[in-house]
């Protein structure tokens, strides 16, 4: 069956469809700690609410200081649509901001936002502890400041099972070594889009980190230090943050608009690049067998890295697109009519 022909049908059923990057789950909801439920504790931790969310959805520190956002700051309350107190501990003032008027207010000021669809990101630290050493693994108490952090910071974060032969792997060595290699045996199962490395030590009661971060072609490293676990634990989610959202967000005004061509569609597909373009204001301009073009705003580069995370394939330049044919909304309904116009040329084109 032809994907034009069954597009738009059954497309409620998709919400549970995944690519291999992961939707944020409660990206706009922000946890603080607090010393009570006086109006001023809640007031100060509204703010310190706000300053996260910026940070989580922008990546740029100098984000919160921007006078477009004078406004916002000056009464939280017109972006938050609830919020409330959890019991310790610790205590936490929990505020939920509403996603579409928290966008809209950040693109007024005219900063690049980052959507929740986002890396999954395999995370392989090992603690040096007075106790001694352990790597972190998936259902460890020790895992829980690496979840609350990654939470707050905004990645979708995976744990390993820890298991014998990946103890034996994930070394100090291997873990500060600028060669992934040595940790792609062990990472497979877990078919993550980034593998992070990090090796945290205690010394005379502090924490330091060394990280490092692989995304296809792209290399990061650093070194972050903190009173416990938990404060390392949140400034290596930071610094992973702020090197992550420059390659994929999208500035109001800044992009151009592109045609992007994307062949081998089917329904899960489709799903998966909707939620990928959300961030460049994807578009559908046509549909014919398998293909479907967009219409986007965003640089070449970003739209490369967003859709890298899905496993697209660029298709190899020169190779001229088949002719295309545009559509329609149709009256009182989603489906799209065909109408007859000139063949586009589009100037990306992928595959899966």
């Amino acid at each position: 069956m032809r994907f034009c022909q069954f597009l738009f049908v059954g497309c409620l059923s998709l919400v549970s469809l995944v690519s291999q990057a992961e939707t944020v789950k409660g990206l706009y909801q922000v946890r603080e700690p607090v010393n009570g439920q006086s109006s001023e504790e809640r007031d100060q931790a509204t703010q310190r609410a706000l300053d996260t969310l910026v940070l989580r959805l922008t990546g740029d520190p100098k984000a919160v200081q921007n006078p477009g956002l004078a406004a916002v700051r000056k009464d939280p309350q017109q972006i938050i649509s609830q919020y409330g107190f959890d019991a310790g501990p610790p205590e936490v003032l929990k505020v939920d901001f509403d996603p579409a008027t928290t966008d809209q207010a950040l693109r007024r000021a005219g900063l690049a936002l980052w959507g929740a669809n986002r890396p999954s990101i395999l995370v392989w630290w090992l603690n040096d502890a007075t106790e001694g050493s352990s790597l972190v693994g998936d259902g460890q108490a020790t895992a829980a400041p690496l979840r609350r952090a990654a939470q707050h910071r905004g990645l979708p974060l995976r744990l390993p099972l820890a298991d014998l032969n990946e103890q034996i792997v994930a070394t100090a060595q291997n873990l500060e070594g600028t060669d992934p290699a040595p940790l792609h045996s062990v990472s497979e199962r877990y078919n993550a889009d980034a593998l992070l490395a990090v090796h945290a030590k205690e010394e005379g009661g502090q924490w330091q980190a060394q990280w490092r971060l692989w995304l296809g072609d792209q290399k990061e490293a650093g070194s972050v230090q903190g009173a416990d676990q938990a404060a390392v634990a949140d400034a290596v989610m930071l610094a992973v943050n702020q090197r992550l959202a420059p390659r994929f967000v999208a500035k109001p005004g800044a992009s151009s608009e592109q045609l992007l061509e994307v062949q081998g569609m089917n329904l899960e597909h489709y799903a998966t690049l909707g939620r990928l373009l959300e961030p460049f204001g994807g578009r559908v301009q046509s549909v014919d067998g398998d293909r479907i073009l967009y219409r986007v705003n965003g640089s070449a580069e970003q739209l490369r890295a967003q859709l890298s995370l899905a496993r697209l394939q660029e298709s190899p330049a020169g190779q001229a697109p088949a002719p295309v044919t545009p559509v329609q909304p149709v009256p009182g309904g989603t489906a799209p009519a065909p109408v007859a116009a000139p063949a586009v040329t589009p100037q990306l084109r992928f595959h899966w």
